[in-house]
């Protein structure tokens, strides 16, 4: 029998896209001939994922999953809604939040970590898609943590416990944890969820977009007509409305409408020293299918 070098198995893994694992074991069913290990692999449906991998994916899931002073989210994307209903793929995105979890947020370290099947995280991916039937990917992940304190963890409308289509970390900096101080961050987690902050504090504001920011309110401020002086003034007051937007610590909390988060914060002891959201499909350009015209190719009249 000939030798199943790692060359061989590379090989074929680049020609059909399966897995590591799946391309060894089809060339040891087939002797480590070439042809009859992708037709294996045909026969298994582990050859498909290659084909699916150009397709838009911009369904999914958002996991999330909390450790001590450590929390870890995700976003595993799929091509159609109804894949985020597998049970299947809900289990893949749980493994793959506890993978980044105990790796950290680069996604190649996770995609070569394993998982309980043996698989990498990577060559599990490519099994989930041969099976389901759909492009799949790890779109990204985000780790926080503190040295004493909380990094709770919200979803919103979660579909079972730590997954779902938002999900949000809050990181509290606190002598210790508690369940009041985890309350408190799952309710930052909700506020966020709803607010959309862009950044913590004015400090972590990004520069660019304030200069734009400022630029717009400058020309508007001056088809008012007003003198220099007074737009500066104008424009100072509208740049402060900005931040009331888009900062964190300076939002009104939405559980009760008037306080400012920070002052929420302030009154628990604790400090928020970070936080991180994901939505499902966000930034991502997804495409518009024509049916009709799917129908009639397929029909062969087009």
């Amino acid at each position: 029998m000939a030798e199943i070098t790692a060359a061989l198995v590379r090989e074929l893994r680049e020609k059909t896209g399966a897995g590591m694992m799946d391309c060894k074991k089809a060339l040891t069913e087939a002797a480590a001939d070439m042809e009859a290990a992708i037709d294996w692999l045909r026969t298994k449906g582990l050859s498909q994922a290659a084909k699916k991998s150009g397709r838009t994916t911009a369904e999914g899931l958002v996991g999330v999953v909390s450790g001590p002073n450590r929390a870890a989210m995700v976003e595993v994307n799929a091509e159609t809604d109804f894949v985020g209903r597998n049970e299947a793929f809900q289990a893949f995105v749980e493994q793959v939040a506890q993978v980044a979890l105990e790796v950290g947020e680069d996604l190649e370290a996770i995609k070569a970590a394993k998982v309980p099947s043996g698989r990498t995280v990577a060559d599990e991916l490519t099994h989930l898609i041969a099976t389901i039937g759909e492009n799949m990917s790890i779109r990204r992940a985000r780790v926080l943590s503190v040295e004493s304190g909380v990094v709770a963890s919200y979803v919103h409308s979660a579909l079972r416990p730590g997954i779902g289509k938002i999900g949000v970390l809050a990181a509290l900096q606190a002598p210790s944890e508690s369940d009041a101080l985890l309350t408190l961050g799952r309710q930052i987690g909700m506020h966020v969820a709803a607010t959309r902050p862009a950044a913590l504090d004015v400090a972590s504001v990004d520069p660019e977009s304030l200069e734009r920011e400022r630029t717009v309110l400058i020309e508007q401020a001056r088809d008012s007509g007003k003198p220099e002086a007074i737009i500066e003034k104008m424009v100072e007051g509208r740049i402060r409305k900005f931040y009331e937007e888009v900062v964190l610590l300076e939002q009104v909390w939405v559980l009760d409408g008037e306080s400012r988060v920070a002052k929420v914060v302030e009154k628990s002891g604790a400090k928020l020293v970070g936080f991180e959201r994901f939505q499902l499909g966000e930034g991502i350009e997804k495409e518009e299918n024509d049916f009709a015209a799917e129908v009639a190719a397929a029909a062969g009249t087009k």
